[in-house]
C-alpha cells in the first residue's frame, strides 16, 4: 500500500508540475485563458483547454498506474471523459502513449495543429521530476490486496481559481486564502471496492508559496493513510489551537444557501469564513484553519472528497452526509447518538448515492451534503444544534 502511494506521490507532482508550466508557458497560458466566442464557442473540441488539462492528468496517472499495477486499468476514476472531437469533427481518445513523439502526435490532432503548443505539452507529461524520499511514508508497512481498491482522481480542483489566477499576495490572519492559485489542488483518493471507504489520499497543491524574487510558486504535499488500525499521516500539529480560543468555526461557500447560512452563524456565534474549491474547504479543516467544511447540497463530487476524507479519517476525523446525520440524530433518543453513529453516515465512493431522478451529471454527487471535520465532537454538536434550530422552526 505505501508502494502505491509513493506512486501517486510521484504522480501528484507530475502532475503539479504540468499546472505549473502551462500558467508559465505563453503558448499554453493564451490558450488556458482565451475566451471562446460565436461560432468557436460551440465546437465541441473547445469545451476548452483546461478541460484538456485535466484529461492529460488524469490520463497520465491512468497510464503509469497501469503499467505498475495493470489490475487497475479500469478502476482510475475521473470526472473527464478522455474523448475530443477536433473542428474537423474527428473524434479522438486522448491517452498518454510510450513515447514523447506518439503523444505529441495525437495531441497536435487535438488541438487543431497547433503543434509547438502539442510538443510543449508531450515534453512536460514524458519529463521525470526529481523529488525526494519522504522518511516517514518509507516506514510504512502495510498488507492490502491492491487488486481491491479503486482510485479517484480530480486532476486540478478548483478551476476558475487555476485559470484566474492571483493569490501571490500575504495569506490574512486566520490562514484561509480566499481567492487565488493556492485554492487549486491535484486530488487523488484511493478506496475500498468493496466497502467504498477511502483508505490513502494526497492533495498536492501546486502553487503552495509564491517566490517574488522569480515569480515562481512552489508546491507542497499531504498525505495519510487510514487502514484497519493503522493511521498515519505527514501532516504537522499546529503550534496553537486557535479554534479552541475563538470558539468554533466553519468554512463555507459563498454560494450557499442563505438559511442555511443563517443557520450556521446561529451555531458558531458568527464565525464563518468563506473561501472557494470544495478541495481547499477540507483542507482548511486538515489544517486546523476551521473546525469543520459544512455544505447543505449536494454540489461536490466523490473525485472532491476521497482524498481528503482518507487524510481527515488518519487523523481521527471524517466527512459525513450531513442528510443521513441529522436524520439519524432526530430519530435517536436525546444524547443517545454518539461517536460510533458518525461512522455509519461517511460519504463511501464506490457507488453512486441513491439519489432518485439524479441527472446524469450528478451521478456522483455527494447528494445529502457534508460536514468534513477532525474532531467528532465537532460534527456532533453542529448536527445537534442544527435539529434544535430545526425543529424550533417546524414548531
Amino acid at each position: 500500500m505505501a508502494s502505491l502511494l509513493q506512486l501517486l506521490l510521484h504522480l501528484s507532482e507530475k502532475a503539479a508540475n504540468l499546472a505549473r508550466r502551462i500558467r508559465a508557458e505563453k503558448t499554453l497560458f493564451d490558450l488556458l485563458v482565451e475566451e471562446k466566442t460565436g461560432e468557436q464557442k460551440n465546437k465541441n473540441f473547445v469545451h476548452d483547454f483546461k478541460t484538456l488539462a485535466d484529461v492529460l492528468i488524469q490520463e497520465l496517472i491512468r497510464h503509469e498506474v497501469s503499467k505498475q499495477h495493470p489490475s487497475l486499468a479500469d478502476h482510475v476514476l475521473g470526472e473527464e471523459s478522455n474523448k475530443f472531437t477536433n473542428t474537423l469533427g474527428e473524434t479522438i481518445v486522448v491517452a498518454v502513449q510510450d513515447t514523447e513523439q506518439q503523444t505529441c502526435s495525437l495531441l497536435t490532432k487535438v488541438l487543431d495543429g497547433n503543434a509547438e503548443a502539442a510538443a510543449i505539452l508531450a515534453s512536460i507529461i514524458h519529463r521525470e521530476v526529481a523529488m525526494t524520499t519522504d522518511e516517514l511514508l518509507a516506514t510504512v508497512q502495510i498488507d492490502l490486496d491492491v487488486d481491491s481498491v479503486g482510485i479517484w482522481i480530480d486532476p486540478i480542483d478548483g478551476t476558475s481559481e487555476y485559470i484566474h489566477g492571483g493569490g501571490e499576495g500575504p495569506l490574512p490572519a486566520d490562514g484561509i486564502c480566499p481567492v487565488g492559485l493556492p485554492l487549486a489542488l491535484v486530488l487523488i483518493g484511493v478506496f475500498d471496492r468493496a466497502t467504498g471507504q477511502p483508505l490513502m489520499g494526497l492533495i498536492n497543491q501546486p502553487f503552495a508559496k509564491y517566490n517574488k524574487q522569480d515569480n515562481s510558486w512552489a508546491g507542497q504535499s499531504l498525505w495519510g493513510i487510514s487502514y484497519k488500525n493503522t493511521n498515519i499521516n505527514n501532516i504537522e500539529t499546529p503550534k496553537s489551537d486557535s479554534a479552541d480560543k475563538k470558539g468554533m468555526s466553519v468554512v463555507m461557500s459563498r454560494s450557499e444557501v442563505p438559511q442555511f447560512i443563517s443557520a450556521m452563524e446561529t451555531v458558531t456565534n458568527n464565525n464563518v469564513k468563506y473561501t472557494g474549491g470544495a478541495g481547499y474547504k477540507v483542507y482548511c479543516a486538515i489544517q486546523q484553519l476551521v473546525d469543520a467544511y459544512v455544505l447543505s447540497k449536494g454540489s461536490t463530487f466523490k473525485w472532491d472528497t476521497c482524498a481528503p476524507h482518507s487524510i481527515l479519517k488518519s487523523l481521527g476525523g471524517g466527512i459525513i452526509d450531513l442528510g443521513k446525520g441529522l436524520s439519524g440524530m432526530k430519530e435517536s433518543p436525546e444524547g443517545s447518538y454518539g461517536e460510533a453513529d458518525l461512522q455509519s453516515t461517511q460519504l463511501a465512493y464506490n457507488q453512486p448515492d441513491d439519489v432518485k431522478g439524479a441527472s446524469p451529471g450528478q451521478k456522483w454527487a455527494n447528494a445529502g451534503g457534508m460536514i468534513a471535520y477532525r474532531k467528532p465532537e465537532v460534527a456532533l454538536k453542529i448536527l445537534s444544534e442544527l435539529c434544535v434550530i430545526k425543529g424550533s422552526e417546524e414548531g
